[in-house]
């Protein structure tokens, strides 16, 4: 979709004309104020449009409720923009033009909004789905509105690989995005030499599988850094779940057990446009979890890089070993912070469902900063407990530590789990958006399929330092 920037978007020639309602206001619009139903009060979300019989430069006013006046945030503007953008789209409309009454700033959420709500993956349909194909803005804050569309194609990006079946999104197609982002350096380590480093709880679970494993590390150093920062995203490009496999229903969805990596894969594409003043490490332990004569098995002990071993309780925990590693290797690497972000696991989806994700770590002042920047951008995040309890129940009496504990509170202890291979001195935040990164119905702007969540976040974050 393109962007355009014009002097007066209410002028503008085209198909749909996006205006808001306030509650208890007029619009600007008096096509609107007079044809309008009475039940249409300018609550969020609320749509009423209406043609204009080629009496003005647009084809049809589409006015959208926006709450009360004293209420708008981007996040407001976001989600009803995107709304909107979607019944434009019911119109069959090609050039959309938003006019929002309002001294707020809106052209970066605005921007963001139609974004996301003109997002569809139909790229194996014959039949494509419609979209619009310019948007017209005036008073257009420029900086605020290139930030938006970098983000967004971050967030298409993201949403892409997630969506993609796992015969195309491979640990090696990943590696291969991560080679072509413009002003990031990579490197793609392959199965010997990640043998050689040492990860041993990483290539346990990739021997199973055909696919080689792709252990990649992306890096972005702009000169003076503030700040270095490991972002981490879990890479399972398919989990069958092993040995151990999964029933049929649950394994369905399984392609997007990559969601973490395709974050930061979109996170790292923005950073050349966005020039954060911190170092920031991407890394990512590619790989897949299949059944075959090579997998690894239940009652296998096997050695993190740090030298710590795990006795494999379940083969179908195994994103938090191809972590543990990760998580080491990122450590060795003297960054300050730490971000991890996975669809770890289905009790984090049981406690907070599909529109919260959970958030643990070794700082609480670090988790604040970014559950507050979630807010920010509209994801949100819930803190979830880390005792020693959650420990406890991954006692071995074989080797350090097993890789599961009892069938209660499995968030916490896989929070607990990772922390092992965690390093006193690096501050340290684990994302499990197993139940937001990938959702089954439409929910606010997003429609079903992958919602790119963590990406708008890392990114607030990263500008924000």
């Amino acid at each position: 979709m393109e962007v355009k920037i014009v002097e007066n978007a209410k002028t503008a020639q085209c198909d749909v004309l996006i205006i808001n309602k306030f509650e208890g206001e007029n619009t600007s619009n008096e096509l609107i104020n007079s044809f309008a139903p009475e039940d249409f009060t300018g609550k969020c979300g609320q749509i009423f449009s209406i043609h204009t019989r080629n009496e003005s430069p647009a084809k049809q006013i589409l006015a959208v409720g926006l709450g009360k006046r004293e209420g708008i945030n981007n996040n407001v503007i976001r989600e009803n923009i995107a709304k909107a953008i979607r019944e434009c789209a019911k119109l069959k409309a090609k050039t959309v033009a938003i006019s929002l009454d309002t001294d707020y700033n809106y052209s970066g959420p605005a921007i963001l909004g139609a974004e996301i709500g003109n997002y569809h993956f139909d790229k194996y349909k014959n039949k494509k789905e419609h979209r619009i194909n310019e948007i017209f803005l005036s008073n257009v804050d420029e900086e605020l509105a290139q930030r938006a569309v970098v983000v967004s194609d971050s967030m298409k990006l993201t949403r892409n690989l997630s969506n993609e079946p796992a015969a195309f999104a491979t640990p090696t197609k990943l590696a291969e995005i991560a080679q072509n982002i413009e002003g990031v350096e990579t490197e793609i380590f392959n199965y010997a030499k990640v043998e050689e480093m040492g990860m041993g709880a990483y290539l346990a679970v990739a021997k199973g599988s055909v696919e080689p494993p792709k252990f990649i590390h992306m890096k972005y150093i702009p000169q003076n850094p503030k700040k270095r920062i490991a972002i981490i995203g879990k890479g399972l490009c398919f989990d069958s779940g092993g040995l151990d496999i999964k029933p049929a229903a649950s394994m369905l969805n399984m392609k997007d057990d990559m969601s973490g990596a395709a974050a930061i894969l979109g996170v790292m594409k923005a950073l050349n446009k966005l020039k954060p003043d911190v170092e920031v490490h991407g890394i990512i332990a590619a790989c897949e979890n299949m059944p075959s004569g090579s997998s690894y098995k239940p009652g296998d002990i096997v050695t993190a890089m740090n030298g710590k071993t795990i006795e494999v309780d379940n083969t179908d925990a195994e994103g938090r070993l191809t972590l543990a590693d990760a998580l080491c290797y990122a450590c060795k690497l003297g960054v300050d912070e730490v971000i991890d972000i996975a669809t770890l696991t289905g009790a984090c989806v049981v406690a907070l469902g599909n529109t919260v994700s959970g958030i643990m770590g070794n700082n609480d002042e670090f988790i604040n900063k970014i559950i507050e920047t979630g807010k920010l951008v509209g994801e949100k995040y819930w803190q979830l407990p880390m005792y020693q309890e959650f420990r406890d129940n991954m006692n071995s009496d074989v080797a350090d530590i097993k890789n599961t504990g009892t069938r209660y509170g499995g968030a916490s202890a896989a929070g607990m789990f990772l922390k092992e291979f965690v390093t006193d001195e690096v501050k340290w935040a684990h994302l499990d958006v197993a139940g937001t990164a990938f959702i089954d119905k439409p929910y606010k702007e997003f429609c079903k399929g992958s919602t790119g969540v963590g990406v708008r976040t890392i990114l607030k974050y990263l500008i924000n330092q």
